[in-house]
């Protein structure tokens, strides 16, 4: 049996984030107002069902394997991420991590907007929980969660505000939502682009390890 992290978008609308899935024709979606993420349930999944579910000049991501190519869609990559998973608790900075919630979400979507603004969307937030350290009244440093299985959590917009970087505060926030994550019974686990060296060191000297390469993929409609 494949492991579920080799499709982990389709596992995880299969099973924790069941209650977001959009279906057509072998095709699942995210809705486009949370995330621009898809997955295809075999290599038959229907071409119609997919451009049901995607709107003209939208694009859609997936990750794993190669995916079929319906006519009127455009496939791009793939492009390398590595996929990197957590199993050990990591030493937690002294500083503690504010839970960001209701009003305060507006600060989540306003960093994002600044340096992580590729896949974020207006209800992203609600795949899962999000942490920040403040500086006074400005969001300095923020981390998230978003694809979701029972025993697999994926960690996500992992950022810092331009004018706060080199202080740690990335990493004290990964090793406090992993500690976090472990201490429920699962397993973090995230994905950052093979050229990114600089963020996959800093995941590597907070406890990740690759697991594997894994192919990201466009899949646009004409």
């Amino acid at each position: 049996m494949a492991h579920p992290l080799d499709s982990p978008i389709l596992a995880a609308l299969g099973s924790r984030h069941a209650r977001f899935a959009q279906a057509a024709g072998g095709w699942l979606r995210y809705p486009r107002e949370v995330a621009p993420f898809a997955a295809f349930a075999s290599r038959t999944a229907d071409g119609a069902g997919l451009a049901t579910l995607v709107e003209p000049g939208e694009s859609v991501y997936l990750l794993g394997e190669e995916p079929p190519v319906p006519a009127g869609f455009a496939l791009a990559g793939p492009w390398p991420l590595a996929q990197m998973v957590c199993d050990t608790l990591q030493p937690v900075p002294d500083a503690a991590a504010r839970r960001i919630e209701g009003d305060g979400l507006a600060d989540v979507h306003a960093l994002a907007a600044l340096v992580y603004p590729h896949y974020f969307r207006p209800r992203t937030p609600e795949l899962g929980r999000y942490f920040g350290r403040y500086d006074g009244d400005v969001l300095a440093s923020m981390i998230g969660e978003r694809m979701a299985t029972e025993d697999w959590q994926e960690v996500s917009a992992v950022c810092t505000h331009p004018d706060f970087l080199g202080r740690g505060l990335a990493r004290g926030l990964l090793a406090i939502l992993g500690n976090d994550i472990l201490a429920q019974g699962r397993t973090p686990f995230l994905h950052v682009s093979q050229a990114n060296t600089r963020a996959k060191g800093l995941y590597l000297r907070t406890g990740y390890v690759e697991r594997i390469e894994i192919a990201f993929w466009a899949l646009k409609r004409a």
